[in-house]
């Protein structure tokens, strides 16, 4: 049993960013700022920021991925092999993906993306100094259960098909995302040594499994989208498979988080929930549970005794606040249906495996959403009160 997070209250890992820092980044990529002024004011911004989460009464904290223009930054653009294209032919977007389908009614024009076109090697640290430059900001009592998000290992993968990689490079994907786990297997090794015990992979696309437009683009265009799912699944368990085993690993499953709160996807997580909490080898799952398109709590029935699901209730796209009673009322929803399910236990068994959390980050994208600062504020202690209320 592990003794680290996650704790029961939790938050997801993005936080709103400052206008300051956010003109600062504008002007560094502009060539008008320098990396240390760009740097100074990210310092600034995440030791108030820590200082918020902490107020808030969350144990896990992150650096509000404060130093990242999208949530999924640190990997690929990091990673020996890959190649940033800035304009990308249409053709090599997969249009069953249902964010690619969303931005594609908008316009292609300027997209760009990353695409594998030598030998992948893991040459540099993808998070060493975002998990530095918050430890600094910390106590030594808290660097343990201080958290990193990282990139989904799959993520240009599912967008791109047969265009993810280069066929002289790698002659299939098992080829591929063998190179991708062990870059995975070296990060998180370095990441440990640093005094990191909590990581968290951010993944969207497996959430859009649980998608019918996805699933019936994926058969009319001939893939086989079980055999792919099964793909990604073995693939996060090379990533994992060397962890210490008192790392705790975190998986959250999103249907999107874009500007003004754009999703893109829909569909309970049913169609993959046997798989998801039996096959894969994490210790905790955020999941989405704000809205209805994230269907019921009835797949939670198939989550096993040794792992946590940390409940998305509060929404981090709107700024009012939830009912605090509604919010406790749906904990006990969860927990009666966990303790019915295929692995009998009682509701107060049930009670320890639940936490919960904002549905997702408060800025995916450095725009954020539209909330305030002070919302996110009110946001985390609402979680924090609840928890309390629930489990203390």
């Amino acid at each position: 049993m592990k003794t680290n997070p996650p704790y029961r209250a939790e938050h997801i890992g993005s936080l709103k960013r400052p206008a300051d820092l956010l003109k600062k980044r504008t002007e560094f990529e502009s060539g008008v700022a320098s990396s240390a002024e760009l740097t100074a004011i990210e310092d600034k911004a995440i030791e108030h920021n820590v200082k918020v989460q902490r107020n808030a009464g969350i144990k896990a904290m992150t650096d509000g991925e404060f130093r990242r223009h999208m949530f999924f930054d640190g990997v690929f653009d990091n990673l020996e092999g890959m190649t940033h294209l800035t304009e990308v032919p249409p053709h090599m977007f997969k249009m069953y993906v249902p964010d690619v389908a969303a931005f594609a009614k908008l316009d292609f024009h300027g997209a760009d993306t990353y695409i594998c076109t030598g030998k992948l090697k893991r040459t540099k640290p993808f998070y060493k100094a975002q998990f530095e430059g918050l430890k600094k900001f910390t106590t030594p009592e808290e660097h343990g259960s201080l958290k990193v998000t990282i990139c989904a290992p799959e993520w240009f993968h599912l967008r791109h098909g047969e265009y993810a990689y280069d066929h002289k490079v790698y002659k299939n994907d098992a080829a591929y995302f063998a190179d991708i786990a062990q870059a995975y297997r070296e990060e998180i090794k370095e990441l440990y040594s640093l005094g990191c015990r909590n990581i968290q992979f951010d993944d969207p696309l497996l959430a859009y499994f649980c998608a019918e437009s996805m699933i019936k683009g994926m058969e009319e265009s001939g893939v086989d989208h079980e055999a792919l799912l099964n793909t990604y699944i073995q693939t996060y368990n090379d990533c994992l498979r060397d962890r210490p085993a008192d790392m705790t690993v975190g998986l959250h499953l999103c249907r999107g988080n874009f500007k003004d709160g754009r999703h893109f996807s829909e569909g309970g997580y049913d169609r993959i929930a046997v798989k998801l909490f039996n096959e894969i080898d994490v210790d905790c799952y955020y999941l989405e549970y704000d809205t209805e398109r994230a269907g019921t709590f009835e797949p939670l029935k198939f989550l096993p005794k040794n792992k946590t699901v940390i409940l998305g209730l509060i929404s981090s796209k709107l700024p009012q606040l939830e009912d605090r009673e509604e919010l406790k009322k749906r904990i006990f929803d969860a927990a009666k249906l966990i303790a019915d399910g295929e692995q009998k236990r009682t509701v107060n068994e049930a009670l320890k495996q639940i936490c919960i959390s904002p549905q997702c980050g408060f800025a995916s994208h450095s725009e954020g959403n539209a909330v305030t600062e002070q919302d996110v504020e009110n946001k985390l202690k609402l979680v924090s009160e609840v928890a309390q209320s629930v489990w203390c």
